[in-house]
């Protein structure tokens, strides 16, 4: 999911721990070697690397080894608690109290991604059951209202902007006004400056103004090391200061730039994880080196289970217990996987599952899954309702329309009839797989 190739090849460097007969002075040495080349690979400061390396080797041959656990288990636990602190240590989140509504004001320099973090933001929260709003501040930039307001609409979330204004504060000022029923404003500054100078000037200037609760800095993961100094300047001028990491999907640059904000002590809240409106998360060091290492994060995927999970309401959920589960209803069973992200993503979060599919394999099930969600829109509704009358000329027109294949249909079939089976077995515990406590089948 993020950093994959850094992920890659610090979970290698693990297996080979698991795989040694022996966990000796030697293996540990091999394992720091291999630690080391990652971290410089993914661009990380070359002292960073040098310190962070004597910790682990330190800990990992002196430390005593607690009793119950093998000294392989040891190694592995103590690369995870100094890479953990490495990019944070604890989670700084973002505080909301309830019935007291929050502003918070995005800046940055031109193209690191603001405009979308603050989509991203605002949509994270509305998904929280907050009612956030945003204004657009930039007056700056041709078309950046209108690409607010293009995001904004595709999340149903009200946006304010002026077109007929050159004067950020003015429109600030109107939209607060405006939004008076919101929880949340956030407000999307204009990042037209080249020099860090002149954005901590302006910074200076409309938080002066505003007084928002937060003032968050969005920081572009591609740009390495160079992060450093953009982080350490935003901290030293507010207090108050939060960072945004964006574009950490599989950049090669991205553990320099977490790396380099995190030994400022800038809070890091938030990092973009991809190009899509929910590709957005709160930064929690524990969580994010456990998916690097390969240990999963059982707890976000979890999260994303409870936020696609599908109410079944009651009447329904009896006739699918008796067995009146429809092309219909699994059609919306994939509705909810697919709102729970790409297959790659979800497979990054499964402990020791990380590394170990293959891309072509992860690919194939989401291309199928695709496909069938297609096939099942091309039928018609009694088709839908009983796929019994799927004789076979319905299933060549169904074919034709999907632009797939018969074979593709009848496969669809067959995997309808394999889950219809599936849960006629939990008739008798009245219970489906997907009416749990959040939790699918296979979760529990």
């Amino acid at each position: 999911m993020v950093l994959d190739r850094l992920g890659t090849s610090l979970y290698g460097a693990l297996k080979k721990v698991f795989r040694a007969s022996v966990v000796d002075e030697a293996t540990v040495k091999e394992l720091v070697r291999d630690i080391q080349r990652a971290l410089l690979q993914a661009d990380v400061n070359v002292n960073l690397v040098v310190d962070i390396s004597k910790r682990i080797e330190e800990r990992a041959l002196k430390e005593k080894v607690p009793p119950g656990i093998a000294r392989r288990e040891h190694v592995i636990k103590v690369v995870y608690e100094e890479l953990t602190r490495f990019v944070g240590d604890k989670p700084v989140p973002i505080k909301l109290d309830p019935g007291k509504r929050k502003i918070l004001m995005l800046v940055g320099i031109q193209g690191s991604g603001k405009t979308t973090a603050a989509s991203k933001l605002a949509r994270y929260y509305q998904k929280k059951g907050l009612k956030p709003a945003l204004i657009c501040a930039d007056t700056y930039r041709p078309g950046a209202f209108a690409q607010l307001q293009q995001l904004a609409k595709r999340i149903n979330i009200p946006v304010y902007g002026d077109l007929k204004t050159n004067d950020p504060l003015k429109v600030v000022f109107k939209g607060i006004k405006l939004f008076a029923d919101k929880d949340l404003i956030i407000v999307d500054t204009a990042g037209r400056h080249k020099e860090e100078q002149e954005l901590i000037k302006e910074m200076k200037i409309l938080e002066k103004k505003i007084k928002p609760d937060e003032v968050i800095m969005v920081i572009d993961g591609t740009i390495g090391q160079q992060a450093l100094l953009q982080a350490k300047k935003f901290h030293e001028t507010t207090p108050i200061g939060a960072i945004i990491v964006t574009k950490l999907d599989g950049s090669a640059r991205g553990g320099g730039a977490l790396s380099a904000v995190a030994a400022t002590g800038a809070p890091i809240k938030f990092v973009g994880t991809g190009e899509k409106i929910g590709d957005i998360e709160p930064f929690v060091p524990s969580r994010f080196v456990g998916r690097l290492l390969g240990m999963g994060d059982l707890e976000t995927l979890l999260e994303k289970v409870r936020e696609a999970e599908i109410k079944v309401p009651q009447k329904k959920a009896k006739a699918i217990l008796s067995g009146k589960f429809t092309l219909t209803d699994m059609y919306e069973q994939f509705e909810a996987v697919k709102g729970m992200g790409p297959f790659r993503k979800i497979f990054k979060m499964l402990p020791g599952m990380s590394y170990d599919v293959p891309e072509e394999m992860l690919n194939t099930a989401e291309d199928r899954l695709e496909k069938w969600r297609v096939i099942i829109q091309s039928m018609r509704v009694e088709e839908k309702e009983n796929p019994k009358i799927l004789n076979s000329s319905r299933v060549r027109r169904v074919a034709r329309g999907s632009g797939t294949t018969e074979k593709e249909v009848k496969d669809l079939l067959k995997q309808y009839a394999m889950m219809r089976k599936m849960l006629k077995m939990f008739k008798r515990k009245k219970k489906l797989p997907f009416m749990g406590k959040g939790f699918p089948a296979g979760f529990k």
